[in-house]
């Protein structure tokens, strides 16, 4: 398929005139000569332009050097990196500095290539068939009732229903779900308030994300992240005034899903695509 018949498909299918995303650009530094026109002037959408052809996807929470080696190493030509994030997550040096730049030799190794990286993530937050939250939701066997938190000009994050009777149960079943330990931040009561659960994956434990839940009478958060730092500490003692309970597991856990479910979405279009497996950063929590 030709790469400008695949980007101009992603544009009519996930993004509307209302979205605006983070400006990830400030980050990228020496890197930005690696950067399209089209990313520089919207940060979303397709990042490094270097493919005319695409046969071949392959989809990753994050574009960190193991991803990308592990497409080089399947010694991978004419293909598309698809990614809900643009730039590297890693809390393990310091719990303030979340975001690192990609690796420009990596880079320069795709460009070799013809490996080009397309990047959705409010596009792909925003509540629908493989948004984050949705998909996280229906990992965990949530009954979803409606959308809400509206952030970028989307809905990211939904109110459901769960069949596990409390807090502790849910857990348990989240770490079984996700494959490792997560982390309760029991703020609250481990009954659910009137049987119903937020979900919003990813860095759901800010203080925006917690005044929607309790405006909505909830008392419980499905999410990603859940340490607290200098940027997070607002959210938690807002959850503990409010006594809302903050249930992570991992940045990158709780977003998976999304990109797992792109495939199918390529897939239909005819280019095989594969989820590049990666590991959580268990500093999230």
């Amino acid at each position: 398929m030709k790469s400008i018949t695949l980007y101009d498909k992603l544009e009519c299918d996930f993004v509307t005139a209302e979205m605006s995303d983070y400006n990830w650009l400030s980050h990228m530094g020496e890197i930005k000569e690696y950067i399209s026109d089209n990313f520089k002037q919207r940060n979303m959408g397709l990042l490094c332009d270097f493919a005319t052809e695409i046969n071949k996807i392959y989809t990753a929470v994050f574009p960190n050097d193991a991803v990308i080696q592990k497409i080089l190493d399947d010694d991978a030509s004419n293909a598309m990196l698809f990614v809900h994030h643009p730039l590297v997550w890693d809390l393990s040096k310091d719990p303030d500095v979340a975001w690192h730049k990609l690796n420009p030799e990596l880079l320069e190794r795709l460009k070799e290539r013809g490996i080009s990286i397309f990047n959705y993530h409010v596009p792909l937050d925003a509540f629908g068939m493989y948004s984050t939250s949705k998909t996280l939701a229906e990992a965990l066997g949530i009954i979803i009732e409606k959308s809400f938190i509206e952030y970028g000009g989307v809905f990211c994050a939904l109110i459901g229903t769960t069949d596990c009777k409390d807090i502790y149960e849910f857990n348990k079943k989240y770490t079984q779900v996700v494959g490792h330990r997560t982390k309760l931040r029991q703020y609250g009561e481990s009954l659910f308030s009137n049987g119903k659960i937020a979900v919003a994956a990813g860095g759901g434990t800010d203080i925006f994300v917690l005044k929607e839940l309790a405006a909505n009478g909830l008392n419980t958060l499905v999410t990603g992240i859940t340490i607290c730092s200098n940027h997070t500490k607002p959210a938690h003692d807002f959850a503990k005034k409010h006594k809302i309970n903050i249930l992570g597991g991992t940045h990158y856990s709780s977003e998976k899903y999304a990109c797992i479910a792109m495939c199918n979405y390529f897939n239909k279009l005819g280019l095989p695509s594969k989820f590049i497996e990666d590991a959580p950063c268990f500093e999230d929590l």
